[in-house]
């Protein structure tokens, strides 16, 4: 997919004014583009095989089945969000791998929050991997990554990272005793995180403050810093001067 390709969204939804609704939603999204809508099960399976879409907005009480057994049909990489007057089958529709479940009736402001979750997730397993690094990212300041977890794109709050490390051409993420990767400088994921909270501490790491334990001073003029998980990094001479300032 070139970069100003826009992603393919198919509608599955049995009532004619919703399918008309969501069309209205997605009519000034430039990145997004509708290419067709379905309102059986049977119909959606094959849209699915032939649209190949990104995204599919989905229902979950359709004639001839569920919105369920759609998902369930899907093929790899398929992005699915449900959308349905009934909540009983959120828990279901997460544990099949739904990004959102949006309940009926809701607002553009909610749909546009939806739409912010599936986008870098998309575009994270397209292009390059230079390209599909700085799609996770998203704009703005950070709240969360969405990274790898085996097969599985999944979303990673900020303020569980404890510690980020420049190794080759990708990143570590360090979170939770668990590590992921992600192609993107350190630079350019610094930029997007709070420097209140985030901190390098020598050329290869940025911390999370909120995860330090301590700051032990060295013999020659720098810091030890202990987190919590019990890892434990040497500042360098320049940055431990920066953090002895941050505590005056």
């Amino acid at each position: 997919m070139s970069g100003t390709e826009p992603l393919r969204a198919l509608v599955v939804e049995d009532e004619p004014l919703a399918r008309a609704r969501l069309r209205e939603l997605l009519e000034p999204v430039a990145w997004l583009r509708w290419v067709g809508e379905a309102s059986t099960v049977s119909a959606a399976h094959e849209a699915l095989a032939r649209l190949r879409p990104d995204l599919v907005f989905l229902d979950v009480q359709l004639a001839g089945g569920s919105g369920l057994d759609v998902l369930r049909g899907a093929r790899e990489g398929t992005e699915v969000i449900f959308t349905t007057a009934h909540d009983r089958f959120a828990v279901t529709a997460f544990e099949l791998g739904a990004l959102d479940y949006l309940l009926k009736p809701f607002g553009a402001d909610r749909f546009a929050r939806a739409l912010e979750r599936a986008r870098p997730v998309i575009l994270s397993r397209r292009g390059s991997a230079a390209e599909r690094g700085r799609a996770v990212l998203g704009p703005g300041r950070l709240e969360r990554l969405f990274v790898r977890d085996g097969g599985r794109i999944i979303p990673l709050l900020v303020g569980d990272i404890e510690r980020v490390q420049a190794c080759d051409d990708v990143l570590l993420v360090h979170a939770g005793g668990r590590t992921y990767r992600l192609a993107v400088t350190l630079a350019e994921l610094e930029e997007r995180l709070d420097p209140r909270t985030f901190v390098r501490v020598h050329r290869s790491h940025v911390i999370n403050l909120d995860q330090v334990v301590s700051f032990a001073p060295t013999e020659d003029a720098r810091l030890l810093v202990t987190l919590r998980s019990g890892t434990t990094l040497f500042a360098s001479r320049q940055r431990s001067r920066e953090l002895r300032a941050l505590g005056r």
